[in-house]
């Protein structure tokens, strides 16, 4: 090292020994440090989904799954509930419920509640008067049996909206705005259209574009991003009709 004068501002060089030609003596060489080389920026992993995050068979779970195999266990199960607009639903969807009709509302669609709790002996007569005005196996397409309904847990709730009266309870509904509102953004509330096209044979269930299922908005956005339509497929779990082998 040495050190030299520049306009009168002393100033340290490094030097290395290298052998100048022809003499015997060290020149002076200033070092240049390499230039640092760039780590290899690792891809964000995405965790597995915690599927036993919550029950599938305790009613009181957000996750449970009711269907044609697997009914409501005790049968006379009522849940915790709350009210929104005048009808009852299990506590933990009354806020998300509250919240996804108060942003329909802000587009126009004007969402009204048509069904949501059902207990057992609520359903044994809606089942019963579908049976009276359709026949036994039309009925089971369009209605659950007792102890088989969704809307037993309080998560499920069927809408209407006053601007597409004709559709209202008919597959039509998926083509009204309202409709398509819901299939596009219900899951941003933690819901889910339960019964969609193509799926009867897993679900039991005709297509029901007006029948939501509040599953919270964690497995909504998973059931979204890994584009599966029923709870049953997600959670493997038997569905279909009355009779068949059950399996969680």
């Amino acid at each position: 090292m040495r050190t030299i004068t520049a306009i009168g501002v002393p100033v340290l060089l490094l030097a290395v020994a290298c052998a100048s030609p022809g003499e015997g003596r060290p020149a002076d060489r200033r070092v240049v440090a390499p230039a640092p080389t760039a780590l290899p920026v690792e891809k964000a992993v995405r965790p597995p989904f915690d599927r036993s995050r919550h029950s599938t068979t305790d009613p009181r779970s957000i996750w449970v799954v009711v269907n044609k195999s697997h009914p409501i266990e005790p049968p006379d199960y009522r849940p915790e509930i709350s009210l929104v607009r005048g009808y009852q639903v299990a506590t933990p969807a009354a806020r998300p419920l509250t919240a996804l009709l108060a942003a329909a509302d802000r587009r126009g669609l004007g969402f009204k509640i048509a069904s949501a709790f059902r207990s057992y002996d609520y359903q044994q007569g809606v089942y019963g008067d579908a049976v009276a005005s359709r026949g036994r196996a039309a009925a089971d397409r369009v209605s659950a049996r007792p102890g088989h309904s969704e809307h037993q847990s309080g998560l499920a709730v069927d809408l209407v909206t006053p601007t597409s009266p004709r559709c209202d309870f008919d597959p039509c509904f998926a083509g009204t705005p309202g409709g398509r509102w819901l299939a596009e953004n219900a899951w941003r509330f933690g819901f889910v259209v339960r019964y969609r096209p193509g799926t009867a044979a897993i679900t039991g269930y005709s297509p029901e574009p007006w029948h939501l299922r509040f599953v919270g908005r964690a497995l909504a956005a998973e059931l979204r991003r890994t584009h599966t339509e029923t709870l049953e497929e997600f959670f493997g779990i038997t569905g279909g009709d009355y009779g068949r082998r059950r399996g969680r």
